[in-house]
């Protein structure tokens, strides 16, 4: 069965409404993230999503994230 546009936008959506969720939870907000419209409305299958841009605090805290998740500490 087929995806229309709609569909694969709607649940590409609640993706990005999860990983907004789950960033938020670890003190991190991207302000601009979003599907992006181009992918969304054409025939791709599976939409991209734009993390969009951040301040140079949000890079810094989700770097000190993800170093944490890999085990790596914060510097």
């Amino acid at each position: 069965m087929e995806m229309t546009s709609s569909k694969r936008v709607r649940s590409t959506e609640e993706v990005v409404e999860e990983l907004r969720a789950a960033l938020v939870e670890v003190g991190v907000l991207l302000p601009s993230l979003r599907v992006d419209p181009v992918t969304g409305a054409s025939d791709e299958p599976f939409p991209l999503v734009v993390l969009g841009r951040c301040n140079v605090g949000t890079a810094q805290r989700l770097t000190a994230v993800l170093r944490g998740l890999a085990g790596g500490g914060e510097s």
